[in-house]
């Protein structure tokens, strides 16, 4: 075998996985939608808006409390069009495109002398007057401590572009500046804490995600012998656009081989019978991203022995990969390191006889968004700073790993690829998956195709 990253199973290993196959062990909960995806309509770009904004205003309303947790009197952030900071996304209005001019904005805990006031109070200038006015605002609050986002290893803490940090230096003078602070874990919580009205709609975007996959995972969208990876990629993105959805990464497609990997590299392969694919994508709407992986399996329709659904040992990979998931949701606590819970899943995995890779990761305001992750490709077992973050509730994850799985008909050990994003659920403590998650491979059956489906244009 020749893969990267994988030590052989040993004898031990083998005995304990193959015992746990056959005893169900690792067929784990029944979490595949019993019924088959629907195309979600999502609502107008005005309405989208006021629902955008309203979730925005929520979300702002929980900053005095959030600078009262960190010991933050105020938290300052200054940018310009082309150069904002990265939290300004989380606190524009969803009509805004880009920041104004030079756009300053500072957060207060709504203590006296302003309580009442605007929070945040904003000042839209380029002619240098926006100085002096938050001069004057500092001079009457007497901050002892403003927050601002320069951190050196975490961007959603270190958004502050350079040359606005050195016209702060310059217009604050040292007063102001040497009661400045360091505080990323601000920022990483104002953006990865959901508000409860976004869940409703961030399941509109799985069953958009899962509709999109059953049929471009299908005879409806695959020829095989004719259809490419890179024809099935841009099918994803033309789908995309008549869903009035967008998109934060290019699709991948894969067929899965030993050396397929990492997903978002994706293969250009022509899609033959037999192929076990694989994507990695995700959509991005109403403010909210998803990130998925699945995989489908192209049925051999010819031969003495035609095929009516995915071999025996490409389950038991998936039911592997399914058991992994399982373990990650079993061990992800609210306070618990991102490295505690990879090395408590680890331990599992290593005493369940399973090998594979956990790189799981916080969405949606972002793709990769604010917090604690479990682990990545090239650093399994241990991720410095952002592993040790503490994993935060009421988040968005992405449960994102690989099990490996020798597959005895290909001589091969391949990597089974899955992710699928869940949700904190405030009162068991746990995260559950929005729409479940793939127990089953989408089917590509060339049978059951009547005629040419799409095209992609050149």
């Amino acid at each position: 075998m020749n893969f990267t990253g994988s030590a052989v199973f040993t004898m031990k290993a083998a005995i304990i996985l193959l015992v746990a196959l056959r005893s169900g062990v690792l067929s784990a909960a029944q979490l595949h939608p019993s019924e088959p995806a629907k195309y979600q309509k999502l609502p107008s770009l005005r309405q989208s808006a006021r629902i955008q904004n309203g979730w925005k205003n929520e979300r702002i309303a929980r900053i005095p409390s959030l600078l009262r947790k960190y010991n933050i009197d105020a938290w300052l952030m200054s940018q310009r069009e082309h150069a904002e900071d990265t939290i300004w996304w989380s606190i524009k209005n969803a009509t805004d495109y880009g920041a104004h001019r030079r756009t300053v904005v500072l957060f207060h805990t709504n203590t006296y002398p302003l309580r009442g006031q605007p929070n945040p109070m904003l000042w839209i200038d380029n002619t240098g007057d926006v100085w002096p006015e938050l001069q004057k605002t500092l001079e009457a609050y007497n901050p002892r401590r403003i927050a601002l986002n320069v951190d050196r290893d975490i961007a959603f803490g270190g958004g502050l572009h350079v040359g606005e940090l050195a016209v702060l230096e310059e217009q604050l003078g040292e007063r102001w500046m040497a009661r400045t602070v360091n505080e990323p874990l601000l920022s990483i919580e104002y953006v990865a804490t959901r508000v409860e009205g976004q869940l409703n709609y961030y399941r509109k975007l799985q069953d958009i995600v899962w509709a999109m996959l059953e049929e471009g995972f299908s005879h409806q969208v695959i020829e095989p012998g004719k259809t490419t990876t890179e024809d099935l990629e841009w099918w994803f993105r033309e789908k995309m656009q008549t869903l009035n959805v967008t998109t934060w990464n290019q699709p991948r497609i894969s067929v899965i081989d030993e050396d397929s990997f990492p997903g978002w590299k994706g293969t250009f392969d022509t899609i033959e019978e037999g192929d076990l694919l694989h994507i990695d994508f995700g959509i991005t709407a109403m403010g909210l991203n998803t990130d998925t992986q699945h995989m489908a399996y192209v049925l051999r329709t010819n031969g003495p022995n035609p095929e009516s659904d995915a071999p025996q040992s490409l389950k038991d990979g998936m039911k592997k990969s399914n058991r992994m998931q399982d373990i990650v949701l079993e061990n992800m606590r609210a306070g618990l390191k991102g490295n505690e819970v990879l090395r408590k899943c680890l331990d599992q995995m290593k005493s369940e006889g399973i090998e594979g890779q956990i790189f799981s990761h916080p969405i949606g305001d972002w793709g990769h968004d604010a917090g604690a992750v479990m682990g990545f490709t090239n650093l399994p077992a241990y991720v410095p700073i952002i592993g040790e973050l503490p994993i935060l509730p009421n988040t968005y994850y992405s449960i994102e790993l690989y099990a490996y799985h020798f597959v005895p008909e290909r001589n091969q050990t391949l990597r089974f690829r899955q992710e699928d994003n869940a949700y904190w659920v405030a009162d068991t403590g746990t995260w559950e998956f929005v729409r479940g998650r793939q127990e089953r491979y989408h089917l590509v059956d060339a049978r059951k195709r009547t005629g040419m489906i799409f095209s992609v244009q050149a």
